[in-house]
């Protein structure tokens, strides 16, 4: 071997561990696109969420430790919490209803996460929204990834809206939107409808993946904090009803908000689960209508507007969604079963709250119910989630057992604990003030508001109340005893 080449070859041996330490390494882990956790390996089922076939592989750039070294970061300017803070400068959307959900309206620099069922009105909502801010001369963004530009043009005038000064583009690649964005003209609210159609060329996998969504969602908020812009974010739900993608994604936005409702009925809710900027769990009240959403001013006279006649099974529950009270209707219907095991179906409620309600009856108070069959519906598509509405359920469902009608202006709240007792719940005032707002004369509330709520509405004299401390209180306020086989009560009210 020639003395060069084999000076060469030594010199070569001896940086070769140098070299491909240098290197970045490619790994590749297994991400499952319902749960968002990574694995090792590839396996057919999800050992965290406990689905089949979700796993999809994903290869990860490792950049070594040697490469980057020791670097020097910017030093930190701390702020004393007692120093005054400039005040947030919201944009008001000209919705009412979306304003009350976010906290007051629209917060520069925030990022907001929409999601909801396919077809529920997500798009219609935020094409009328564009169309409000365009109008009060907002500059607005409206950027599609699932419909082209004359498609949307189309349905904005289907609307009836008129948005002249709306910039409309359709595109998935998340390099060209911020190409796009992040000019000298930038606009103050973006709307990305969907994130799930979007994807980010540096990453091989298909749209829609939880890489893929990680990586838009957090490319797309870093230019709303950076561009200080409003970046609206539409997400799609899985069958569970949750955002489609990393949970992470719920953790980087500043607000989440879900569009509910059914499509047999008209109504539907915006309501607020993460808010950074305002409370959560507030809704807003909307309508489906030939000419897109109309909000709806006061949702409690909505609900109950098809209510006529007092019928047995039939009870108002003044509830409390964030800081609005809304009455609503509970239905119950109780009917004998030929099965072995009834059926209990129910629709707007927690179904293990049911179950536990009517445990309380059996074991306390000596009604039967094991051999009926139960079916108990919140009208209107609403989701009632609080414990309030327990004492509200057993009056229904006392009420349907008996085929007696409960006073068709009364209002029913209260948490029923296990043994018997009903609780006292959380404001109290706005309920007995919602239900006399809209003329209803008596409330079957916990003992422990009658003191508190007495001098209010006992001084205007428009609404009496009546404390119920106990189921037992309830069940011989709609009848006195029961027969053996618990069909029907022989005292009405």
């Amino acid at each position: 071997m020639e003395p060069i080449v084999a000076d060469f070859y030594k010199l070569y041996i001896n940086l070769l561990p140098v070299i491909t330490g240098a290197m970045a390494k490619s790994t590749s882990r297994y991400i499952c696109q319902h749960c968002g956790t990574f694995h090792p390996k590839w396996s057919g089922k999800c050992e965290d969420c406990g689905e089949w076939d979700t796993l999809v592989e994903e290869v990860v750039e490792q950049t070594p430790k040697g490469l980057s070294g020791p670097s020097k970061g910017k030093k930190l300017a701390f702020v004393r919490m007692e120093d005054s803070a400039q005040p947030l400068a919201r944009i008001h959307s000209g919705m009412e209803e979306l304003d009350r959900v976010l906290g007051g309206g629209l917060v520069p620099g925030s990022a907001v996460l929409i999601g909801g069922d396919p077809g529920i009105g997500k798009s219609t909502l935020l094409l009328q929204l564009v169309a409000s801010l365009s109008a009060a001369n907002i500059a607005t963004a409206y950027i599609s990834g699932e419909e082209s530009v004359a498609q949307i043009q189309l349905r904005a005038k289907r609307l009836g809206l008129r948005t002249p000064d709306v910039q409309l583009a359709a595109a998935n690649s998340v390099r060209d939107i911020i190409h796009s964005l992040d000019g000298v003209q930038t606009p103050d609210v973006v709307i990305i409808d969907s994130i799930q159609t979007m994807f980010v060329d540096s990453i091989d996998s298909a749209p829609g993946t939880v890489a893929q969504v990680r990586a838009c969602s957090n490319e797309m908020i870093k230019l709303a904090k950076r561009r200080n812009m409003i970046m609206l974010l539409v997400g799609h739900v899985t069958k569970d009803g949750q955002i489609a993608g990393p949970r992470v994604m719920e953790h980087m936005v500043d607000t989440v908000l879900y569009f509910e409702g059914d499509r047999g009925h008209q109504y539907r809710i915006l309501r607020s689960v993460k808010n950074r900027f305002g409370a959560t769990d507030e809704i807003g009240v909307f309508a489906m209508t030939d000419t897109g959403l109309a909000q709806v001013e006061n949702p409690s006279s909505l609900f109950l507007s098809e209510r006529d006649q007092p019928v047995s099974g039939s009870v108002v529950f003044a509830g409390m969604e964030g800081s609005r009270p809304l009455l609503v209707e509970v239905q119950a219907l109780v009917a004998p079963s030929p099965l072995a095991t009834p059926r209990r179906s129910t629709v707007g409620w927690d179904s293990n709250r049911l179950a536990m309600v009517l445990a309380v009856l059996e074991a306390r108070c000596g009604v039967r119910f094991s051999d009926k069959e139960i079916y108990l519906n919140v009208a209107g598509g609403l989701k009632i989630t609080e414990p309030a509405a327990d004492l509200a359920v057993a009056a229904a469902l006392l009420s349907a057992l008996g085929d007696i009608p409960v006073k068709k202006q009364s209002v029913w709240f209260g948490e029923i604990g296990l043994s018997g007792e009903v609780r006292a719940v959380g404001r109290s005032e706005l309920r007995v003030k919602e239900a006399q707002k809209l003329g209803f004369e008596s409330v079957f509330c916990p003992q422990q508001h009658r003191e508190k709520t007495k001098s209010k509405s006992d001084s205007e004299g428009a609404i009496a109340l009546y404390p119920i401390a106990h189921l037992q209180e309830l069940v011989a306020l709609l009848g006195q005893t029961v027969y053996e086989r618990g069909e029907r009560w022989t005292a009405a009210v």
